[in-house]
């Protein structure tokens, strides 16, 4: 078991979300539906994180898998 995640992509995922509707993104780096989580991550140590559209806009999901604002971007991947 790892609880270090892999990193995905070097980028954010730019997504186009749904007001009120619920995403998991991918927090290990496993999954092949990036940025969410397909149950890759069974015995990683890690867990999808639940994230709730707050209005129809698009948001940048974390591709890196570093951000301390997960599930959405903060720019850690520039320092990777």
């Amino acid at each position: 078991m790892s609880d270090a995640p892999i990193i995905a992509q070097k980028a954010p995922y730019p997504v186009e979300v749904t007001e009120g509707k619920t995403y998991f993104w991918c927090a290990c780096g496993k999954s092949q539906k990036q940025p969410f989580c397909d149950g890759s991550h069974k015995g990683t140590g890690l867990n999808p994180v639940k994230y709730t559209a707050p209005a129809d806009k698009k948001v940048f999901f974390c591709g890196c898998k570093a951000s301390d604002k997960s599930p959405l971007c903060d720019g850690s991947h520039s320092k990777l």
